[in-house]
């Protein structure tokens, strides 16, 4: 579904990401784990056109999108929730669900399934959003992303900070997303465990760059857990 080939991003004179090569396959759960600061948020970024790449190319269904502004990439199907979730906190939970529905033609009201993945949220749809706990706040990022219909769900560590109640209940709508909606995800996570547990696929990154990928019912045998801790 999303092919990315020799991939360069700087950032002053810095080398962020270094012919970064990977494929996210479709109807799958795509894990890519690595320590701060190895580049995994910027390659999000570049994949959603936030940030431009310095070369190397992206592919979405076989066509290019490398050049393509972030509101292209939406409406071609792919939706992104950004590390620490940046929810409106003066809008309305109903609100924040709406604006992930702008590139939408349609008339917009929030379907059911929203509320059925993320039943707090119909119970808290006319509270504002910064009042919502971390957890809370998180199940609103991912119903705000999904309100463009996506084909592909992009999130950068939707773990951060959150109860392990609510952890496992992302872990479960992810899965529910990927085998009942036919959704693809890719997932940028630093913990092991919830990522071994619902991944189909990963890849890891060091300093910028690839350094192993495989099934996620390997990650145990080919030491996953090892090379995310050095």
């Amino acid at each position: 579904m999303l092919e990315v080939e020799n991939l360069n991003q700087y950032y002053g004179g810095s080398h962020i990401l270094r012919d970064v090569k990977l494929t996210v396959p479709d109807g799958k759960l795509t894990v890519l784990l690595g320590r701060n600061g190895v580049g995994k948020t910027t390659l999000l970024r570049c994949l959603m056109g936030v940030v431009q790449t310095r070369s190397g190319s992206i592919a979405w269904r076989g066509a290019p999108i490398t050049k393509l502004p972030t509101y292209s990439r939406v409406e071609k199907g792919l939706a992104y929730v950004p590390q620490g979730r940046d929810i409106f906190p003066r809008l309305t939970v109903e609100e924040n669900l709406l604006v992930g529905a702008a590139s939408k033609k349609s008339p917009k009201k929030i379907p059911d399934r929203i509320y059925e993945l993320f039943p707090v949220l119909k119970d808290m749809r006319s509270r504002r959003g910064g009042d919502l706990s971390g957890g809370q706040q998180q199940q609103l990022a991912i119903g705000r992303a999904l309100m463009s219909d996506p084909q592909l769900l992009i999130l950068d560590e939707p773990t951060e900070g959150i109860q392990p109640s609510i952890i496992q209940d992302i872990g479960r709508t992810l899965r529910q997303l990927v085998e009942d909606m036919g959704m693809t995800v890719l997932l940028v996570e630093q913990y092991y465990d919830f990522a071994k547990d619902i991944a189909d696929h990963y890849w890891v990154m060091s300093r910028g760059e690839i350094v192993a990928g495989g099934e996620g019912a390997n990650m145990d045998a080919d030491g996953v857990r090892t090379l995310i801790a050095v």
